[in-house]
């Protein structure tokens, strides 16, 4: 089996398994409770969360554990929406957001709040100039992604936020769920307000997740309870998901030096690609995120060239898995201004440090050997 759809989750690393499994046995306490066993989870959730901060280069008190990226992305849309109302009503995201983000907008819409949907040039990026005049004196939020998760481009993150800084008094926000380990980014430097983790994404486990939340950002969380986690997530805490994903965020950090062989593997797919007749490639062919290409056959289905190479043990997906099962086009591609039929016929191909060279050269090798046939039934129809 040659995984190649990291972008939907990764395989967890043995370490992090090994991690979760010894605190759920050892230390199973409650990190509320006054007794010793409830101690030891305390004293073992505070250290992950010291050291989550240290890779984030924030303090522990900004992080906030959540059962994964689309609570994060929801508490923190909202938690800042329902804080600020009383400062505008304006918010702003960009047109190829993942679901837990755009939705989020779409329902704040239809609770009477503006909406600005910052449109992509065909590299999936958004305009600078765009954003800046979008920015007004009731902008409570901007909303923008680090990596795209179906094609990999990259915001100008960095940029955006200094920005919103000179222009707003909005709080800027951050999915940075799909480049974490692979895309460096700087929170500080970026003026990033809040920014969105999951843990499944970098060999974690599903189910764990974060958000960093800047100190004294108004916030305001609808979910009451035990006021776990400053009060912001009531819920007893995961101990054993928390501790495996920092253990994950280190692993990550160590093995960076594999991004650059990420690079290569991913400039000689778009090699390989941009010489096979038929195939459009629709990821940003120089400036993507080093992990993600995806291309597209027009006149085949994505899926039909999906079941095609599993059946030769290759493992790839169309649009984001949060989408893929339903009946419908790419949002992103759309909004990058690639045809119908492209939308259509489009696949992710998504590495991980885990990848080799021989998964590539296998991919390549199967590639060749299934998808010719396929396109002999677009001649022939």
């Amino acid at each position: 089996m040659i995984y190649l759809d990291n972008s939907a989750t990764t395989k967890p690393y043995k370490e992090v398994l090994s991690s979760f499994l010894t605190v759920s046995e050892d230390y199973f306490g409650n990190p509320s409770s006054l007794h010793n066993l409830g101690s030891k989870a305390s004293t073992l959730l505070g250290r992950a969360r010291e050291q989550i901060a240290e890779i984030l280069r924030v303090e522990k008190d900004e992080i906030i554990f959540t059962s994964g990226g689309t609570e994060s992305n929801n508490l923190a849309l909202k938690g800042v929406v329902r804080a600020n109302r009383h400062k505008g009503n304006h918010i702003i995201t960009t047109s190829i957001e993942h679901p837990s983000v755009y939705n989020v907008f779409q329902q704040l819409k239809e609770e009477g709040f503006e909406v600005t949907i910052l449109p992509v040039d065909r590299n999936g990026v958004i305009s600078l100039d765009a954003l800046e005049k979008a920015l007004n004196k009731n902008t409570i939020i901007v909303s923008i992604m680090h990596v795209n998760n179906e094609v990999g481009s990259i915001q100008p993150i960095a940029e955006a936020g200094a920005l919103i800084k000179k222009n707003s008094r909005a709080s800027f926000h951050v999915d940075a769920i799909q480049g974490f380990g692979k895309v460096s980014l700087n929170i500080s430097e970026s003026n990033i307000d809040l920014l969105s983790l999951s843990a499944h994404k970098f060999h974690g486990l599903k189910g764990t997740g974060l958000l960093y939340r800047r100190k004294n950002i108004p916030f305001r969380t609808e979910q009451r309870g035990g006021d776990q986690e400053s009060s912001f997530r009531s819920g007893t805490e995961n101990v054993a998901g928390a501790v495996s994903m920092a253990k994950a965020m280190r692993m990550v950090r160590e093995n960076k030096e594999k991004n650059e062989q990420l690079e290569c593997f991913r400039k000689q797919l778009t090699e390989y690609f941009s010489s096979f007749k038929g195939v459009t490639i629709v990821s940003p062919p120089i400036k993507g995120a080093p992990h993600i290409l995806n291309v597209s056959i027009p006149g085949l289905k994505g899926e039909v060239i999906v079941h095609a190479l599993e059946r030769d043990g290759i493992y790839v997906s169309t649009t984001s898995a949060c989408s893929s099962k339903k009946a419908s086009t790419s949002r992103t591609i759309e909004a990058m201004g690639f045809s119908f039929q492209t939308n259509v016929g489009s696949v992710r191909i998504s590495m991980s440090h885990s990848t080799t060279q021989d998964d590539v050269q296998q991919f390549i090798y199967t590639w060749n050997s299934v998808i010719p046939t396929l396109m002999e039934g677009i001649k022939k129809s």
